[in-house]
């Protein structure tokens, strides 16, 4: 009988795209947890395969799961924000492996970079540490950054309802509830 081989730790495959199957190492780092590939499977499924010609922040990058994927789906232009040195520097390295264009990676806080902003952003990606309350307050700024059309994805501990947007789909897994958010 056959051994499955299995994906050392702090490790993350992007699913889809370009770089299909490409495997990106991350640091372990507390309140680190990437995108399961189901889950971003799923996020996929939600917005179609390809993101050809759109803007995408990935707002808490940690892993770089969500940008990297947005970025090997056709994305034609992703800015990557994480604050954290450690996982920002695995970030940079990521991005050089993989010979990236179109991708900016800042060593940034979410809401500074926002509140000073006036990029516009077709598809915003949001998935904050779990701990402390992060997303209640970075989802309304993230709101005004959003073009027509636009669509939030975001990552809880509980089950959203933000005024002012529509719950287009929502999932669960383990502990962890997603949804795919456009303005109201």
């Amino acid at each position: 009988m056959g051994s499955l081989k299995a994906r050392p730790s702090n490790t993350v495959r992007i699913i889809g795209g370009e770089y299909r199957r490409r495997v990106l190492r991350f640091p372990d780092l507390p309140g680190l947890r990437p995108t399961p590939d189901r889950v971003r499977e799923t996020l996929f499924n939600w917005l179609g395969q390809r993101l050809n010609g759109l803007v995408c922040l990935d707002a808490f990058a940690g892993s770089g799961a969500l940008g990297f994927e947005a970025a090997s789906r056709g994305a034609a232009r992703v800015v990557m924000l994480e604050q954290e040195r450690e996982a920002h520097a695995s970030l940079l390295e990521n991005a050089r492996v993989l010979a990236l264009t179109g991708v900016d990676i800042l060593r940034r806080d979410a809401h500074a970079y926002l509140s000073a902003s006036s990029d516009i952003y077709d598809l915003i990606f949001l998935d904050p540490p779990f701990s402390g309350n992060l997303l209640s307050t970075i989802l309304p700024l993230a709101a005004t950054r959003l073009a027509p059309d636009g669509r939030i994805y975001a990552e809880s501990p509980s089950p959203l309802a933000p005024e002012g947007m529509t719950v287009l789909r929502q999932g669960r897994a383990g502990l962890s509830h997603f949804c795919l958010l456009e303005l109201a």
